[in-house]
């Protein structure tokens, strides 16, 4: 089960009107599209350690409220927003919901259908956009795929184009040595996913340290760690229960990503040895966070 929380869940607990135990506080929440309000004035306390639905028929604002609350979607601007890494539009069909234009970009240009979105073949480390080109950037599922020094001008791309806001969202504190590959072409390990980058606070700070941070969001739960000794034993038998059903090819070589041929005894002893390893470490894994969402702002807006 998804779990959220926020960066800074004392701001609105320390005022008087909300419990100090609430695990989601909201105040006098507001939200319009296109001039048009779907929420007013809204005020609700979760109860803490409760299973919590939000329910209601088509148009109530159900999604509307949960977008608000994770800052996908800042409240006061409606005019245009840019889509980096849309693939199938799912993201940029949700933000046509509220902004007057959608831009959906990709490396493969999108298809999505819907009046308000422009699909676009393009590529986040060389934007084609002026500058202060749209009220909100939003990338979600991107930066980790994206190798250094790609990644810097990655980042300062999505900070030029935007007017106002910047969202971001990657796995936090991904161990990407968990869920290896290795190429059957050129024999290179490669990360889980394709997920070059792992991210915390800090290092996302730094990336996008120009812009002023307003808000964070911690979705999900993980504790899958690794070792060294894990890490090299899984190598050594070619990493078999790596993520082959991935679409990325191998970082190395581009080939495609296909599971070893077949086990060999050692292999499968090595693999044994890799995850007792593992288990023995699980003890003292520390779970946090599957995934930050962090909402960016331009301090000259």
């Amino acid at each position: 089960m998804a779990q959220i929380a926020r960066a800074h869940p004392s701001t609105l607990a320390d005022r008087p009107e909300h419990s100090a135990t609430s695990p989601l506080s909201i105040h006098a929440m507001t939200v319009a599209y296109h001039r048009k309000p779907v929420l007013w004035d809204v005020d609700y306390d979760a109860p803490a350690n409760s299973l919590i639905a939000i329910v209601g028929p088509n148009g109530a604002g159900k999604s509307t409220l949960i977008k608000a609350c994770l800052g996908l979607i800042p409240g006061d601007v409606t005019q245009s927003a840019l889509d980096v890494g849309a693939r199938d539009g799912h993201i940029s069909l949700a933000l046509a919901e509220r902004f007057s234009r959608v831009v959906a970009l990709d490396l493969t240009k999108p298809s999505v259908q819907h009046a308000r979105v422009e699909c676009v073949r393009g590529d986040a480390t060389a934007l084609e956009f002026p500058d202060d080109s749209f009220d909100v950037v939003l990338c979600a599922e991107v930066l980790e795929h994206i190798p250094s020094p790609s990644l810097e001008k990655a980042c300062a791309e999505l900070a030029r184009v935007a007017r106002r806001y910047v969202v971001v969202g990657v796995p936090y504190r991904q161990d990407t040595r968990v869920g290896r590959t290795t190429c059957r072409a050129c024999g290179g390990a490669n990360p889980p996913w394709g997920h070059v980058n792992s991210f915390d606070e800090g290092r996302l700070d730094s990336l996008f340290g120009d812009l002023a941070v307003l808000d964070r969001a911690f979705v999900g739960v993980s504790d899958l760690a690794s070792n060294w000794l894990s890490t090299y034993l899984m190598d050594c038998a070619r990493n078999p229960a790596g993520t082959y059903m991935q679409d990325e090819p191998c970082i190395h070589c581009g080939a495609k990503l296909e599971p070893p041929v077949s086990s060999r005894v050692l292999d499968s002893a090595m693999v044994r040895a890799s995850y007792w390893l593992r288990k023995l470490q699980q003890p003292f894994v520390q779970p946090h966070a599957n995934w930050i969402h962090v909402l960016f702002e331009k301090s000259s807006a």
